[in-house]
């Protein structure tokens, strides 16, 4: 317990002592918060004054900086100004650079209000963009006037496919030469070909273009910008057309021409316009694009004013062919002209996008569907003119009518046509394919043909070469459609019965022409027993046949036979298959009538005085005058 009391005691003495030492702690903390606050008071002057000084610093560095900017800003005038007062001539890209810098001095003072030296640097510098300016549209004008020339028409046949160069035979003055005949032949390879436009301007100074007129349109003006550069390239490009051979020809000019003339000038023209569009318009369009970059709606304007009047000249030839008079030899031509403007198509709906080219794509497209409707109705009146034709001038050989061999050629030609024609029936909405319609056409064609030469036929005053003429014209026909794409459409239903229709007519020549010889051959009348009379084995007559009626009968022969030959030797069959045919035709019935007729009755002549009075011919005689027939020559039997 002593022990514990001892503890206790201890433990009380220490706790008093720690107390008594917080309490020191705690004054002495008090005593220094004390001083430190009488130390911030003193303080605290000073702190402010150093502040201030801070701040005035800051200001001072601001104040230099925008000082050094400013000056910055002058010596970039200075400099600017020198290449200004320079002019462009001596070196453009660095006085375009100065005009940039210019704008950037112009942006930074406009911004910057609040330097008093602002008004002053920004009417000087503005007064340096006036002048600049000035000197921009004149440099702009100089350049292009000196980089656009008119492209050389080699250059020009350089950038076409190889199938589509003219040769170097036919050239006509200011340009070369393509036939309208050729285009089709053609058509293939120039839709698939690849063309490579010219650069109309070389290529380096191309940027130095663009960087002008951008500077131009920046500074507000679009329209002296956009009249500098379309009068330089319109001028370039209506001088490379007419190098090339285009002609500005009025309308009645044209439809004045002879037709041997104006059919080179289509071709000349279905040449000039793939050159145009492909070649020339394309370009002048990658040109625009490159050189108005800054704007779409000046690329577009520009594009329009430079082509206007070429694209017009081109057209206006085009629609004084669909306008002026049809006639079926210019259903060719039409067909070639109407073939390229679907051909160049696509090109013109790419190449002259825009509301200012508008009006231009509706004129092309309204020449497309003029010359399709042209090319109808000349189809059409082909058609009828060929029933309606009525030539006076049959030939008196009976051969084939120019006639059936010009509407034959121009059939066939109709079938270099077909992807066309598919196209032109479209046009008209005629939605039962281009085989069928074309197959209907042809038909119809041919069946006006048919019953024209029926009426043709129709003027011979003999009825045996009525039908050699017919047969003639139908052989020639059927042989032509076999030989021709025709014969696939027509079919071999069209073409077996007009054979029928040759084979008939060959019947009918024969019988008309030979049935009187014949019947000079015959034993009929001649003997007692009506004809029925034997020969006796001594070749004599054994039925009591009148010596007189026999040579009666030979020199009827004699006369009708040399008066048939005679005028059929000048008939003419101009197939040499269907001419040996009709030989052989006339001698299976005319040589057997003779040779039993002679056999029968030629025992009588030759006891006779000058038996070779009445029989002229033996029968291989016969055989070997009857091989003169048809050929188109007066011989005597």
């Amino acid at each position: 317990m002593e022990s514990l009391a001892q503890r206790a005691a201890l433990l009380r003495e220490s706790l008093q002592k720690s107390q008594q030492v917080t309490h020191a702690v705690v004054s002495i903390l008090g005593s220094f918060d004390s001083r430190l606050s009488a130390l911030d008071s003193a303080m605290r002057p000073i702190q402010v004054r150093t502040h201030a000084v801070r701040t005035a610093h800051e200001n001072i560095d601001r104040t230099l900086r925008s000082a050094d900017v400013i000056l910055t800003q002058f010596d970039r005038t200075r400099e600017a100004e020198r290449e200004i007062q320079k002019g462009p001539n001596e070196n453009l890209q660095g006085f375009l650079d100065a005009v940039d810098r210019l704008r950037s001095i112009e942006r930074f003072f406009s911004s910057n209000r609040s330097y008093r030296s602002s008004d002053g640097v920004l009417n000087h510098v503005n007064a340096l963009l006036s002048k600049a300016l000035v000197k921009m549209e004149g440099e702009f004008q100089n350049q292009l006037s000196q980089l656009s020339k008119p492209m050389e028409p080699d250059r020009l046949f350089d950038c076409l496919p190889s199938t589509l160069r003219p040769s170097s035979e036919s050239q006509p003055e200011g340009g070369k030469n393509v036939s309208a005949g050729s285009q089709s032949e053609n058509l293939e390879n120039s839709e698939a070909a690849v063309y490579s436009p010219p650069a109309l301007i070389e290529p380096k100074f191309v940027p130095l273009l663009a960087k002008l007129a951008q500077q131009l349109v920046q500074a507000g003006c679009q329209q002296q910008c956009s009249e500098i550069y379309s009068e330089a390239r319109a001028s370039a490009l209506e001088s490379s057309l007419k190098n090339l051979g285009v002609e500005k020809l009025s309308k009645d000019e044209v439809q004045k021409m002879p037709w041997e003339i104006l059919e080179s000038k289509i071709g000349n023209w279905i040449h000039f316009m793939r050159i145009a569009v492909k070649l020339l318009f394309a370009g002048e369009r990658q040109l625009c694009d490159q050189v108005f970059e800054c704007s779409q709606s000046l690329r577009d304007k520009c594009f329009a004013s430079i082509t206007k009047n070429s694209l017009a000249t081109l057209l206006s030839f085009g629609e004084a062919i669909a306008m002026s008079k049809r006639s079926p030899e210019k259903l060719f031509v039409l067909l070639d002209m109407y073939e390229i403007m679907c051909e160049l198509q696509t090109e013109i709906d790419t190449i002259f996008v825009g509301e200012s080219c508008s009006k231009m794509c509706d004129s092309a497209m309204s020449l497309t569907k003029c010359l399709a409707q042209t090319a109808q109705k000349t189809f059409s009146d082909f058609e009828e003119a060929v029933e309606k034709d009525a030539t006076k001038n049959i030939h008196t050989d009976g051969t084939v009518h120019p006639l059936t061999s010009y509407v034959i050629n121009y059939v066939k030609f109709l079938f270099d046509y077909q992807s066309t024609l598919k196209q032109l029936f479209q046009e008209f909405k005629r939605e039962d394919g281009t085989g069928s319609e074309l197959a209907a056409v042809t038909m119809k064609i041919m069946q006006a043909l048919q019953n024209n030469l029926d009426a043709k036929a129709k003027q011979y005053k003999d009825p045996a070469l009525m039908h050699i003429f017919f047969m003639n014209n139908i052989h020639y026909i059927v042989k032509s459609v076999r030989r021709s794409e025709a014969k696939d459409l027509l079919g071999d239903d069209w073409i077996q019965r007009h054979r029928r229709i040759v084979q008939q007519n060959a019947n009918q020549y024969r019988r008309i022409a030979w049935t009187k010889v014949l019947q000079c051959l015959s034993g009929q009348g001649l003997t007692s027993s009506g004809g029925s009379g034997q020969v006796g084995s001594d070749g004599g007559n054994s039925s009591g046949a009148s010596r007189s009626a026999v040579k009666e009968r030979f020199r009827s022969f004699n006369m009708l036979f040399e008066e048939i030959y005679q005028k059929q030797c000048g008939w003419s069959v101009p197939d040499t298959e269907l001419r040996e045919s009709l030989r052989l035709a006339v001698a299976e019935i005319l040589l057997p009538a003779y040779r039993s007729f002679i056999k029968r009755f030629g025992p009588l002549i030759d006891n006779s005085k000058a038996p070779g009075k009445y029989v002229k011919h033996t029968p291989e005689q016969l055989e070997l005058l009857l091989g003169n027939l048809f050929e188109g020559k007066q011989e005597r039997a």
